[in-house]
């Protein structure tokens, strides 16, 4: 194989990738620049290849240049959040990752991968603006531009469950006090629950209450949401309050807390030991004054052995442990949840179903329910969304998922009224929203759950019209 046939299948590879590649010589003139990585920055291919970086990057001051610090320097640059703009005026927020090629020792090249996040960070500042907008005002302060964001208690909590009822009581008695509160429990369990009733429940109440999922947002833009911005601290960076600041004097939920990158949990374990804060690019400490409720879909012993949570992190954030039981381990509470739900989702749709037949009611009892109670109210919604004049849920007119139990364990037998590829088709669609449904619509966690590419989950998403 000559070169050219190297090269093609490097391009090739490129392609396929989601990041945008860009590629210069020793002297910094373009070789190669994706047509990715065109779109990202929004410019011509033709703008970068056989120039150097500085004129396709005018915009761009070398003291900020990642190009210019791989091959002036010999340094590598590691997911660098960047914000400029380009040649056509457009101001463009990308994740970099830049590093020099040498060979015996010299430098010959620089590899540049670099990932579009304007549309993340404009949703991370209008998070942080709206946040804003929606804490208590002080009394006499205009209302104007408030939002009424739902507040979820004890009473919304439903349950009788004898285990349940322990768990229930023990957040109880940690409303009264503010110590941190660490919560396990599967997807759909009701974490967020548990936390807004402890908060509102306690001496915090009148103070805010904000959530923050950190498998949300890459680390680069989860650092600034949680401890603010300074101006100058990097390019594009403006004085903002971080989740931290906003909070003060209420509770932060920290969902999802394994998630967030190791080199954070260690910062966020300085905040919670020494109470003050530095926002991003800052060197002013600030004195915080907020509570905090972590929450974990996996058992935290696990995750510690895995290296995805701070051993020293869970001791802090433990002092209160509330380990929610699944739905499957407390069936006896389905028929209350189901007569709680009919009644909310009747009012909701217009609709009068009053009860639920015995047929019916045995097919939700031998259900699992991987996605615990959120995916009971989701069957129940749909159900109820699909009665016409019925006063009675039936069985035939029960939105129940094609498969029982656990994920690929009992599936229903085949009939043979359809073809099989579509039975299978039905089948993978009904695996792949119950992965959604249990990595709580994380598409990374629910192609690590299904063993498969993320590209490849993102493909069938799109071709089931399943949102994440």
């Amino acid at each position: 194989m000559d070169d050219n046939g190297y090269r093609k299948i490097i391009e090739e590879l490129i392609d396929l990738l989601q990041e945008g590649v860009y590629i210069v010589d020793e002297k910094g003139i373009g070789l190669f620049y994706s047509d990715e990585m065109a779109k990202n920055e929004q410019i011509k291919v033709s703008d970068v290849i056989g120039k150097p970086f500085n004129m396709a990057f005018p915009r761009v001051g070398l003291d900020e240049s990642t190009m210019y610090r791989a091959l002036r320097k010999g340094l590598a640059t590691r997911n660098k959040q960047q914000t400029y703009t380009n040649l056509y005026g457009k101001e463009v927020t990308t994740l970099n990752s830049t590093v020099p090629v040498k060979l015996d020792g010299k430098t010959i090249a620089a590899v540049e991968v670099a990932r579009d996040i304007t549309d993340i960070r404009s949703m991370s500042d209008t998070i942080l603006k709206l946040r804003e907008d929606t804490l208590p005002q002080p009394r006499g302060a205009a209302k104007s531009g408030t939002r009424k964001i739902k507040r979820y208690t004890f009473d919304d909590i439903i349950g009788e469950n004898r285990e349940f009822r322990e768990v229930v009581e023990r957040a109880k008695r940690a409303a009264k006090n503010n110590a941190s509160v660490f919560i396990y429990g599967e997807t759909g369990t009701g974490k967020e629950l548990f936390a807004q009733s402890i908060h509102y429940g306690g001496s915090r109440a009148g103070k805010p209450f904000l959530a923050q999922n950190c498998a949300a947002l890459p680390e680069s833009l989860l650092e600034g949401i949680l401890f603010g911005t300074a101006k100058g601290g990097f390019t594009g960076a403006v004085d903002r309050a971080g989740l931290f600041e906003q909070a003060n004097g209420g509770t932060l939920l920290l969902d999802e807390i394994s998630a967030m990158p190791y080199e954070l949990q260690s910062k966020l374990l300085r905040v919670l030991q020494e109470d003050y804060i530095r926002r991003v690019g800052g060197t002013k400490d600030i004195p915080i004054d907020v509570r905090i409720i972590a929450t974990v879909n996996e058992p935290a012993e696990k995750l510690i052995e895995e290296g995805k949570l701070r051993k020293d992190l869970y001791y802090r954030l433990n002092v209160v442990g509330l380990i929610i039981p699944d739905l499957s381990s407390r069936k006896d509470d389905i028929p209350v949840l189901v007569e709680r739900f009919l009644e909310k989702h009747d009012k909701v749709f217009g609709k009068e179903l009053w009860m639920v037949s015995d047929r019916a009611m045995k097919k939700l009892m031998e259900y699992n329910y991987p996605g615990n109670v959120r995916e009971l109210e989701n069957i129940i919604m749909q159900s109820v969304s699909m009665a016409e004049n019925e006063h009675v849920l039936t069985e035939k007119l029960l939105q129940m998922p094609k498969k029982v139990g656990g994920m690929g364990k009992d599936i229903e037998k085949w009939d043979g009224r359809e073809p099989l590829d579509v039975y299978m088709a039905e089948i993978e669609k009904a695996i792949i929203k119950n992965a959604m449904i249990e990595a709580g619509g994380n598409v990374s966690k629910g192609a690590e759950n299904l063993q498969i590419k993320r590209q490849t989950l993102q493909h069938k998403l799109k071709k089931y019209e399943i949102k994440p």
